[in-house]
């Protein structure tokens, strides 16, 4: 951190009523919690985007210790979609105080994101404008693997990518062998479902009982495994929500979010192991206290409540893969970085 700026939206929306639009920012000295002065510059703020302003994305933003006057700049964006950026910020692998001010606004899609964050980059750079020659950098994951690209092509900078999503069908469709190759199901029900589904186990015929049965069984297989990381311990005793039945087999779930296995928890479990859990139910309790969000700066009656990931989202996927954006940004030249 100390040799790049770095620059975090927390793209979340949330209905707000009657609160104010024009963009604004604010450096944050101190926070409840730190003793003393923070080491590190850091400011938050709000950019009014869309029509009229509507859609007010709140972000942080932390200066270089080093040089930020030469050191890159970098936009980091966390996947979801409609997670906050607060777990790019404070964990080492991203809703949030970004809130709308009408239902239109509350309405997204793929290259509507894109052409939201483009427009808060502008806006962002023309109130920081000593920051206009920095090279700039986009950074991301999961989820914004679909955005990042597009983003990249309107603006023209370099981008880096974790574990990105390129094509949905793919990816998805990529849940069994995957689970095949970390030996998570067997190899007979791996060799079942091959067979009976054809390799195809997203769009699955319906009356192919046999696929259905092999796809029912696979749902229960990683009942005790951490299925964001699996090599994590399953923290069940964290009051997890009861998983979907066997007859509820989603073809469009990538990974179970960890966030949806936490019911309202009022105290933690005595810790018996590390567990990644813990560090969500933290930033849960952490954002939601009013003394953090008054030292944030957060608009009053903005949100009513502060989460990670925000499932109620009306998100239309209307970009089904970003591989030609990848071809296209490779073949002009552009500093790229997948990696997983």
């Amino acid at each position: 951190m100390s040799t790049i700026t770095w620059l975090f939206i927390v793209y979340f929306l949330a209905f707000a009523n009657a609160v104010a639009s024009q963009s604004e920012s604010s450096i944050i000295n101190r926070l409840p919690g730190f003793s003393g002065d923070l080491p590190f510059k850091l400011e938050t703020g709000y950019i009014g985007v869309g029509k009229s302003d509507e859609v007010q994305l709140f972000f942080y933003f932390i200066e270089s210790e080093r040089s930020p006057e030469d050191d890159p700049l970098v936009l980091w964006l966390t996947g979801g979609p409609g997670c906050s950026a607060f777990s790019g910020l404070v964990y080492e692998v991203g809703t949030g105080f970004s809130y709308a001010k009408s239902l239109e606004g509350y309405n997204t899609s793929d290259t509507l994101a894109a052409a939201e964050l483009y427009e808060f980059l502008l806006k962002w750079l023309k109130l920081h404008p000593k920051f206009l020659t920095n090279s700039l950098y986009i950074m991301g994951d999961s989820y914004s693997g679909i955005i990042i690209p597009i983003l990249v092509q309107k603006y023209q900078m370099g981008y880096v990518i974790r574990n990105p999503v390129t094509n949905t069908h793919d990816d998805l469709n990529a849940r069994i062998p995957f689970a095949h190759l970390k030996t998570s199901i067997s190899e007979e029900l791996y060799e079942s479902a091959k067979n009976n589904c054809k390799g195809e186990y997203r769009n699955v015929d319906p009356s192919n009982a046999a696929c259905v049965d092999d796809l029912n069984i696979f749902t229960e297989c990683p009942v005790k495994i951490f299925t964001a990381q699996i090599l994590e311990p399953d923290c069940q005793y964290l009051s997890p929500k009861p998983r979907p039945s066997v007859s509820n087999w989603d073809p469009d779930t990538l990974i179970e979010d960890p966030v949806d296995l936490l019911q309202s928890i009022t105290h933690l479990p005595e810790p018996t192991r590390w567990c990644r859990n813990y560090n969500y139910l933290y930033s849960y309790i952490w954002a939601n206290d009013k003394a953090i969000q008054q030292a944030l700066h957060i608009r009053e009656g903005s949100i009513s409540e502060w989460v990670r990931c925000n499932k109620s989202l009306v998100y239309t996927y209307d970009i089904s893969s970003s591989l030609n954006y990848h071809r296209n940004l490779i073949k002009k030249g552009y500093q790229v970085l997948i990696y997983r």
